[in-house]
């Protein structure tokens, strides 16, 4: 009976390791030899060598509250530079919306980073008219951070790891409710291995 036990520990063990071979294309823990899942609608996101820090400027929450990147410490973040008269932004929004729903919590969050000059009251406007309910309203109206960080236009999305460093950038919209981009974010949100 002891040995049926161990035999299907083993097993399980051994499926665990088979699913992440075929889930994240390597070892269910990340090493330094490992590389990001690049494929479908994220086959053209930039890994950055070496990773960047994130930069330390200033932007405003919808209540005009200065925050910066460095707030959200111990999250995976995805930071997306957005703006109102970017018609691909507002058609990437609502899988901005429904990923944070899925994943959003204490280990990532969806930063989506309006530029529009015209103030808080038209990045929300938008917002509610493309029934954005998980997304929090952030406003960099001068685009210190995409400035900062070298965006070459909208919308441009930045994935940064737990430790405040920018991993890469994608340029363009995308499905980022897709297991594509799923399994990119996951990637990170993944231990180093030891």
């Amino acid at each position: 009976m002891r040995v049926v036990k161990i035999v299907t520990l083993a097993l399980a063990v051994m499926a665990v390791v088979v699913v992440g071979v075929v889930v994240f294309g390597g070892s269910p823990f990340r090493g330094p030899a490992d590389s990001p899942p690049l494929a479908g609608t994220l086959a053209d996101f930039s890994p950055f060598d070496p990773p960047r820090p994130a930069p330390d400027a200033a932007f405003a929450d919808g209540q005009g509250r200065a925050v910066r990147l460095a707030d959200f410490g111990g999250r995976v973040v995805l930071l997306n530079l957005w703006a109102t008269w970017c018609a691909p932004c507002l058609e990437e929004l609502p899988s901005l919306d429904r990923l944070q729903a899925g994943l959003g919590g204490a280990a990532f969050e969806v930063v989506a980073l309006s530029i529009d000059r015209d103030g808080a009251g038209v990045a929300a406007a938008f917002q509610r008219r493309l029934g954005l309910r998980h997304l929090g309203l952030y406003l960099d109206p001068e685009n210190a951070i995409g400035r900062a960080l070298g965006a070459q236009g909208l919308p441009t999305t930045y994935l940064i790891a737990r430790d405040g460093q920018v991993m890469g950038a994608k340029l363009g919209n995308a499905a980022w409710d897709s297991p594509e981009a799923k399994a990119l974010i996951e990637y990170y949100l993944m231990p180093p291995s030891p």
